[in-house]
């Protein structure tokens, strides 16, 4: 695909961190597709959602992926300062598992199903077993809840959920620090092919066609650079669509082993990126682990945020927003004409020409 830019491009800081969802921003960085749409974009890599949230609420960053709880917790002002944000694109559906450690066995639990019992009799550490997700507004929060709830196990004495940055998992996992973490992906892998953790779930064995990662944009950036906002969700759709192709899936992961992404081994990126996952137990389809594109794959629906919604209240997280309020966050507004210019651009229309004719 080719469009023709502006003679003067535009910046954009654009935050990520180190997953296997942020494969869009990397291809579209990778691939020349930012360019390509009349944007100068800064990549900067964050440890973990605190970070991504913070740098949204000061404006160091103009747009990140996000999880989607992150423009809940800003657009509505819970546990920090409310801040006007956007989402105007879903990244991606699924991408994320439940590592346990190899210390808690398959025999003794099944793949969940025998968990309450064997806390209730055979758990001898002096501590609950402890969990970790990557943050308390996180899918991984959500989902953990669900498999924990599906399994029986409803105690809190004797489950404990923790938060920790994706990245730190596997070290934390290999120390005994936890005993098992729901996280997006390579950070499953990275335990089981190490041979210290098994998985006995994925999210989409959890909940399937659950949202995951979204495109989230500062109120400020979204109100003084509408144009930029609409080209920077364009660009990545048309990257969301490459990362789908099952042709493009071993370029793909030999970008996301790059240092400035995961740098994950290809080995570890193609456990869940290629055709089969090695769960540490058995090797299953992998071919709706990590959903990209596909037919209202990345359209930000109130749907879609109504399950992110749903899970906020079942974690005992909020409680008075309503779903009439979530339009105001979930921006089809933006995504409609970032879609059509997106399909336009084939034909190689002029950026600021194209985007004027479609707002």
């Amino acid at each position: 695909m080719s469009s023709q830019p502006r003679k003067q491009k535009s910046s954009v800081r654009l935050g990520f961190v180190p997953l296997c969802d942020s494969a869009p921003l990397a291809v579209a960085m990778e691939m020349g597709i930012f360019e390509r749409y009349g944007l100068k974009v800064s990549l900067s890599r964050e440890l973990g959602w605190a970070s991504v949230r913070d740098k949204i609420f000061y404006e160091t960053l103009d747009a990140a992926e996000s999880i989607a709880g992150i423009a809940f917790s800003l657009g509505f002002g819970i546990d920090t300062p409310r801040s006007e944000v956007a989402v105007s694109l879903v990244l991606n559906l699924h991408g994320n598992a439940i590592t346990l450690s190899n210390d808690i066995r398959p025999i003794d639990i099944g793949k969940g199903e025998g968990l309450a019992s064997y806390l209730m009799h055979s758990w001898k550490k002096d501590r609950p077993f402890t969990l970790a997700v990557t943050h308390r507004f996180s899918s991984h929060h959500f989902l953990i809840h669900q498999w924990l709830k599906r399994h029986g196990v409803l105690s809190k004495v004797h489950v404990e959920i923790i938060t920790i940055p994706p990245p730190l998992m596997p070290r934390h996992l290999k120390a005994g620090h936890i005993d098992g973490y729901c996280v997006g992906e390579p950070w499953n892998s990275e335990s089981i092919l190490s041979g210290i953790g098994w998985c006995p779930a994925t999210s989409a064995d959890i909940s399937f066609s659950h949202p995951e990662k979204v495109l989230l944009l500062s109120g400020k950036f979204v109100h003084e650079r509408r144009n930029d906002a609409i080209a920077l969700t364009a660009s990545l759709i048309e990257a969301c669509k490459k990362c789908q192709d099952p042709d493009f899936r071993e370029e793909l992961i030999s970008i996301l082993a790059l240092k400035a992404y995961t740098g994950a081994s290809e080995e570890v990126l193609r456990n869940s990126l290629g055709s089969h996952f090695n769960t540490g137990i058995e090797f299953i389809d992998a071919t709706s682990f990590h959903a990209f594109h596909g037919k209202s794959v990345n359209r930000p629906t109130i749907d879609k945020a109504s399950w992110v919604l749903s899970g906020l209240r079942e974690t005992n997280t909020v409680a008075d927003i309503t779903t009439s309020s979530l339009s105001r966050i979930y921006r089809d507004d933006l995504y409609q004409p970032a879609s059509q210019y997106t399909e336009s651009s084939m034909n190689h229309l002029h950026h600021s020409d194209e985007i004027a004719s479609l707002k």
